[in-house]
């Protein structure tokens, strides 16, 4: 299993985001860390703004921060947000064509390790992730307003 570019890149950002608690950071200097597309970054700050994750301020000196403590924010919650679906084979489509679905038992084995996924992210918050903002690797200038 695979999980998708845009829930990779919404761990990433929430990873930024709470190492850097004391200031706002923009979608340009989060691009920089982790050398990502701007236009993909934007993307997912806005999912997770809409979720209720980040919190938005508009303008030139704008940004975005954690609207949310580390601790409150479930990674699996985040997956379930971000992911547009746990499919792991056809059989979990609703366009299934599979001949053997009737009597196959894949699915279940496949659905029993989904969960398991899914349950040990849930034992996890973004706090378990927590790093020191020198740990990515970029110093930038902070602006002052």
């Amino acid at each position: 299993m695979r999980l998708t570019q845009f829930s990779d890149y919404s761990l990433r950002v929430l990873m930024y985001a709470a190492a850097q608690r004391e200031r706002l950071i923009t979608i340009e200097e989060t691009a920089l860390v982790y050398k990502i597309s701007r236009n993909h970054l934007m993307k997912v700050v806005n999912v997770l703004t809409r979720a209720g994750y980040l919190k938005a301020v508009r303008g030139r000196t704008g940004g975005f921060t954690l609207a949310v403590s580390p601790d409150k924010i479930r990674l699996g919650t985040v997956m379930r947000v971000t992911e547009p679906d746990f499919a792991m084979a056809e059989c979990f489509t609703a366009d299934n064509r599979c001949q053997i679905t009737p009597s196959c038992r894949l699915r279940g084995v496949l659905s029993e390790a989904l969960e398991a996924f899914v349950a040990t992210l849930d034992r996890y918050t973004l706090n378990d992730l927590l790093l020191h903002p020198d740990d990515f690797g970029l110093k930038l200038e902070v602006r002052t307003a």
